[in-house]
C-alpha cells in the first residue's frame, strides 16, 4: 500500500476526565514525537516509533475524518495497553498534534530565505528523521517554518554530505513569550541518496549563537 506523508494540521480531543486526583489513577501515558498512520477509511489506526515499533490504536470516536492512506509525523500523547513483546500491541490514545515535517527544498525554490532567529531545546537524529524541538519568542503572529536544501556534497571517497538550512520567517512579530515548536526533517526523501555514515550538517539562527550549526551522521 503506498502511504503518503503530509504536514497540515492534525488535533484530536484530550479525553483525560476532569476527576478529583483523589478519585483517578493516571495511566502511564508517554509522550513521543511519532508516526501516525490512517487506514483506507480516514480513521488513526496505527502509531509508529522510530525504532520501527508499531501499535494499534484502540478504536474509539474521533479518530476519523482524517486522509486515507496516509502518515503524519505527530506528537502524541498515548498509553500502551499491553507490552512491547505482545504480537498483538495496542493503546490508548489521548491527544496528537502534527510536527512540522516538510520535505527540504532547494534554495531557488524560495523567493527569500528567512532566518529568524530560535532557541534550541533538543535536536537528535532518530530513525528516518531529524528532530527538532525549538522555542521561540512570539505574540500574535503566524510563524511559518521550512527546511532549506542547501547542497547535498559527494566527498572524494564516495560518502555525502547533506547541507541544510531553517527557515523561519516570524512575520514580523513581537518577541513576547516563549513557544515550544516542534519539527522533523523526513530524511527518507533522502533514502536514494544517504548511505549509513554520512553526515547531516544543519545550520539555524539561534539567539544566543547566531548562525550555527548541528553535524550528524545518518
Amino acid at each position: 500500500m503506498k502511504m503518503r506523508f503530509v504536514v497540515w494540521l492534525l488535533v484530536l480531543p484530550l479525553l483525560l476526565s476532569a476527576c478529583g486526583e483523589d478519585a483517578y489513577e493516571y495511566p502511564n501515558v508517554l509522550t513521543d514525537v511519532i508516526d501516525l498512520q490512517t487506514d483506507d477509511t480516514g480513521t488513526a489506526r496505527y502509531l509508529i516509533t522510530d525504532e520501527g515499533v508499531k501499535w494499534n490504536i484502540r478504536s474509539r470516536t474521533g479518530l476519523d475524518g482524517l486522509a486515507p492512506d496516509t502518515v503524519y509525523r505527530t506528537v502524541t500523547m498515548y498509553a500502551p495497553l499491553t507490552s512491547v513483546e505482545e504480537a498483538e500491541r495496542e493503546v490508548m490514545l489521548y491527544n496528537t498534534k502534527l510536527v512540522t515535517s516538510p520535505i527540504p527544498r532547494p534554495a531557488e525554490r524560495f523567493g527569500e530565505i528567512k532566518t529568524d532567529p530560535v532557541a534550541i531545546q533538543s535536536i537528535w537524529r532518530s530513525g528516518r528523521y531529524l528532530n527538532l524541538i525549538l522555542q521561540v519568542k512570539v505574540k500574535d503572529q503566524k510563524h511559518a517554518y521550512d527546511f532549506v536544501e542547501d547542497a547535498v556534497e559527494t566527498n572524494t571517497d564516495g560518502s555525502h554530505v547533506l547541507r541544510l538550512t531553517l527557515y523561519h520567517d516570524r512575520n514580523n512579530d513581537v518577541e513576547g513569550f516563549d513557544q515550544r515548536v516542534y519539527l522533523s526533517v523526513p530524511l527518507w526523501a533522502y533514502s536514494d541518496v544517504l548511505r549509513e555514515g554520512d553526515k547531516i550538517v544543519f545550520r539555524l539562527n539561534t539567539y544566543k549563537e547566531g548562525m550555527t550549526e548541528r553535524e550528524y551522521l545518518y
